[in-house]
């Protein structure tokens, strides 16, 4: 039986709006064969996966198409890239990726990749403005001058970290992160320093504690020094961030940094320190998420350009903002490639860095990888285990985790019936304790910071919508809550799950419930530490959030997580999302799942179909 895309439908493979798509482009141009509908839809539906485009050469590899449906997803397997390619090149609705004046709303690749029109443009344009700007130099102060100046702010022999205090293993757990001394760098740093100085694009990678952001102060210090030594303007910085809560979460990091630099206060004072979403920053146009004030015609008023979290970014941001930067400005980027991609289509930084290591890549001396974390102490047990994880190595974890060496990390088998084991429920009441213990707002919203429970799913039985009307119950049924007084309850958390530029709100800015004289309003602090009170009926789409899944806490860092993976496999129980979830904790993590799952976890990478890659090699 030949596939159809109604027969896909069925078989739950494509979508409704797959299927709009596919008829509507095939009805305008006059394109009717079954073959040719299946692959439009099939590239539709890979773009609402998180893929760029459709590999023709794996199509019958997609988890999508995994299962025993029938005989046809059996023949739809069978097709090979050859038949394909025969196929799409005599339909009206592909054309050629070498015929740039073609307007079909597919493209087909000479690498067997099939793109939405839309996407394949801002692939090859982006990889055009990231080419470009890797290959130019930018002019630099006299060489002594600067490496003395390097010299002082990145130290060529750090000192040694401050060793954690005498005491047991428990009582060591509850101590602070050590510290990089105030003005202590490494290799590394200075490297991405020297290079954002003389290039003007620079990528920085790194994992949590590795010093990106002390590392990019001292960046944006030696641009100041080196503008006013030279008598030129101070350069105008534009600091950047995907969502309210990390552009946040830079501004604190700035402010902290500018504080310890070693140099004269007319520097420190130059130095920005207010981040703006990426949205707000290219200015969305009534709302939209496409159209934007700023682009290629009406650049941003900037000299420099940083971008943190860059790994949250998806292809079409990426490359809406490269398209608005300045072709003379500087371009910094920052982020951890290993983590999660973002939750739209593409892998942009990723697939930045592993383009850069090919040999003689055009990217390869834009990108500086930093290594050496400072945030855990010497045989932290959470360090040890991000390793393993990031390396593949699944024994080397799961002993980690039954290792009693190490109580930073440990493994608790989950349970079949509801989100919440038992062993669950007392980790939760112990964790969010302390916030339920704050009677004023400011306090309680840090003490939300200490602890949360992270879901591997959004939807489903251990999916974090389920943990957080469990965690609900078991919080009113222990008296903390009052869930009598309705959804929006006194103490309830929540996170704003849509911008409002209106009322200056962004996607993951996490706020709590408050009573104050008689009244219920929500409570957020701005990124300048200002208390902020709304009526809950003015808050944009929102939700409760003693739980979230994995993805939404890119950007954030609790003291302690709980990481809530389920009681079977999934396609979303990957490396990245293990990696990501411990990493977001700062002394304590606890996975709930069976070993067999998170070794199969450790094993599952994330492969996101895109071209990318190819495009910036050239």
């Amino acid at each position: 039986m030949t596939p159809t895309v109604a027969s896909l439908r069925a078989a739950g493979v494509l979508g409704p709006l797959d299927e709009h798509f596919a008829a509507t482009v095939g009805r305008l141009a006059g394109e009717a064969r079954p073959g040719v509908l299946v692959a439009a839809a099939l590239a539709s539906r890979q773009v609402s996966l998180g893929h760029v485009c459709l590999d023709l050469r794996q199509i019958g590899t997609l988890p999508a198409l995994a299962g025993d449906e029938g005989d046809a997803l059996g023949d739809l397997r069978a097709l090979g890239a050859d038949r394909w390619r025969e196929l799409l090149r005599t339909s009206p609705l592909v054309a050629q990726a070498s015929d740039a004046a073609a307007t079909t709303p597919l493209v087909l690749d000479a690498h067997d990749r099939l793109y939405l029109r839309r996407y394949f443009d801002h692939e090859q344009r982006l990889a055009a403005d990231l080419r470009a700007r890797a290959g130019e130099e930018e002019p630099v102060g006299a060489a002594g001058d600067r490496e003395a100046t390097l010299e002082r702010l990145f130290p060529a022999a750090p000192q040694e970290r401050a060793q954690p205090r005498s005491g047991g293993a428990r009582a060591q757990l509850e101590l602070p992160m050590a510290a990089p001394p105030v003005q202590a760098g490494d290799g590394a740093q200075r490297r991405a320093a020297q290079t954002a100085l003389a290039r003007r694009l620079c990528v920085v990678s790194g994992g949590p504690g590795t010093g990106k952001t002390s590392t990019v102060v001292k960046i944006l210090a030696l641009l100041v020094e080196q503008a006013r030594d030279a008598g030129r303007p101070v350069p105008r910085a534009l600091l950047l961030a995907p969502t309210g809560k990390a552009a946040m979460r830079l501004t604190e990091s700035i402010r902290r940094e500018k504080a310890h630099l070693a140099c004269d206060e007319a520097v420190r004072a130059a130095i920005p320190e207010e981040t703006a979403t990426i949205h707000r920053a290219l200015g969305t146009i009534d709302g939209s998420t496409t159209r934007f004030r700023h682009h290629r015609e009406s650049p941003l008023a900037a000299d420099v350009v940083l971008v943190d979290e860059a790994s949250m970014v998806d292809l079409a941001l990426m490359a809406r903002l490269v398209d608005a930067v300045p072709p003379e400005a500087r371009l910094i980027l920052l982020g951890d490639e290993d983590q999660l991609s973002s939750v739209e289509a593409g892998a942009v930084l990723g697939e930045v860095c592993a383009a850069a290591d090919t040999p003689d890549a055009p990217l390869g001396p834009c990108v500086v990888r930093l290594t050496r974390s400072w945030r855990y102490r010497p045989g932290s047990g959470i360090e040890g285990l991000a390793r393993a994880v990031n390396a593949g190595d699944a024994a080397r974890a799961l002993a980690l985790l039954d290792d009693p060496a190490y109580p930073d990390v440990a493994r608790v088998d989950p349970t079949p019936d509801g989100a919440l084991s038992a062993a669950l429920r007392a980790t939760v009441l112990e964790g969010f304790r302390a916030y339920l213990d704050q009677g004023e707002p400011k306090p309680r919203l840090a003490a939300l910071e200490r602890f949360r429970l992270l879901c591997a799913h959004r939807q489903g039985p251990h999916g974090a919508e389920s943990a957080n009307r469990e965690i609900e119950a078991v919080l009113a049924g222990e008296g903390r809550i009052d869930r009598g007084e309705g959804a929006t309850y006194a103490g309830r958390p929540i996170i704003v799950t849509r911008n409002d530029y209106q009322l200056q709100l962004f996607n993951g800015d996490v706020g709590t419930i408050v009573l104050e004289d008689g009244r219920k309003l929500a409570f957020f602090l701005a990124p300048d530490g200002t208390p902020r009170r709304l009526s809950p009926a003015r808050l944009p789409p929102h939700e409760t959030v003693f739980a979230m899944t994995v993805h939404k806490s890119q950007g954030s860092e609790f003291d302690r997580v709980a990481v809530l993976l389920g009681d079977r496999p999934s396609p979303l129980g990957t490396r990245e999302l293990l990696y990501t979830a411990v990493t977001r904790a700062r002394h304590a993590v606890e996975l709930h799942g069976t070993a067999d799952l998170i070794a199969e976890a450790i094993r599952r990478r994330t492969a996101r179909a895109s071209g990318l890659r190819d495009a910036l090699r050239g």
